[in-house]
């Protein structure tokens, strides 16, 4: 084996790992870019979520206030 030979090894495996973590480098970006979309995609849901929950809050709200004034109509006819 001449002295080149294990220079050449060297250098190809050098040149395969920096290949190796380029392909890792791209992959690891991708996956970022796909999680910071889901946690953007995430966040708009729970924002509309709470918007659809205050609004049903307040409808069980009116809901509940209407209820309570019909049983007291019902309670002044029961003692009339």
């Amino acid at each position: 084996m001449s002295p080149a030979e294990p220079e050449t090894d060297s250098l190809s495996s050098l040149e395969e790992r920096i290949q190796q973590t380029a392909q890792l480098m791209a992959r690891l970006r991708q996956e970022r870019e796909s999680a910071v979309e889901e946690a953007a995609e995430a966040r708009a849901e729970a924002t509309r979520l709470a918007g659809e929950l205050k609004t049903l809050q307040a409808e069980r709200k009116q809901v509940r206030s209407r209820i309570e004034k019909l049983l007291g109509q019902i309670d002044q006819l029961s003692a009339g």
